[in-house]
């Protein structure tokens, strides 16, 4: 299959997003913030319809801006502790949603975007996996320097404050960083299930991990593996790639959960 030129690139997108999704879904999962990372991909809809209204060529510009901008304020009204997490995150997403779709009814064709709600990763080129490659290379700086503080502040803010971390911009960076993967990913993935390779390799990592270096360990392996062995069954058996990935990390989530029953 790597005759083909488009095979690479995808080969090479998986490479360089799936240990991303590892690393992420770790902190998304510890901290129950399945639902936040899938109103962001959500909300890379009206992000499309915003380019689109502007006359922005890129899509992936217009939504890492809008993404990043949602997150922010999404994350600034979730702290105020006025509603629940899960009724605020819902009301955004379901917004956003909305807003994105009257937005592209009006200035242009659904059918034209429909492609980003399940994505095709076939159809990456190479200025995409320039940004890939930024993103992975921000995301390890990232993990290196900031991580015990992110775990930190995840584990215990008492704590967190007790080591003079300032929580509110470690939080900030942290939301800034899954929208940025989130929205990379969208092309390729699909908005539809773009939180589950977020949240289904790190769940089947927590289910057999004995301690913190484990459960990255794990949630990187699983997440790579789905990703090339998706890879390959959507190439050989002419499936849709981004569904057949989040299948196989399913059935690893199931598999890991029979064990720690066991």
């Amino acid at each position: 299959m790597f005759s083909y030129d488009f095979m690479k690139n995808a080969f090479l997108a998986v490479l360089l997003v799936s240990p991303l999704f590892g690393l992420i879904g770790t902190i998304v999962v510890n901290n129950k913030l399945a639902f936040f990372s899938d109103a962001l991909g959500h909300s890379a809809l009206t992000g499309i319809a915003i380019g689109t209204l502007l006359g922005i060529g890129n899509p992936i510009i217009s939504m890492s801006i809008f993404s990043i901008l949602f997150a922010l304020l999404l994350n600034s009204i979730k702290r105020s502790g006025i509603y629940s997490n899960d009724t605020i995150i819902s009301v955004f997403s379901s917004s956003s949603v909305a807003l994105g779709l009257v937005l592209l009814s009006l200035f242009s064709s659904f059918s034209d975007y429909s492609a980003y709600l399940i994505g095709d990763i076939l159809t990456i080129k190479t200025d995409e996996l320039i940004y890939m490659s930024i993103a992975f290379g921000v995301t390890i700086l990232y993990w290196l320097f900031c991580f015990n503080k992110l775990l930190a502040v995840s584990t215990n803010t008492s704590l967190a404050k007790s080591r003079n971390i300032n929580i509110n911009l470690t939080e900030t960076f942290f939301v800034i960083l899954i929208a940025m993967i989130v929205t990379i990913s969208i092309k390729w993935v699909g908005i539809l299930i773009i939180n589950s390779l977020l949240i289904l390799p790190a769940a089947a990592s927590r289910n057999i991990s004995k301690n913190m270096r484990e459960y990255h360990v794990y949630s990187v392996i699983f997440s790579i593996i789905s990703g090339l062995l998706g890879l390959t069954a959507a190439y050989y058996a002419n499936l849709a790639a981004g569904p057949t990935i989040v299948l196989i990390s399913a059935a690893i989530f199931f598999i890991t959960f029979l064990l720690r029953r066991k």
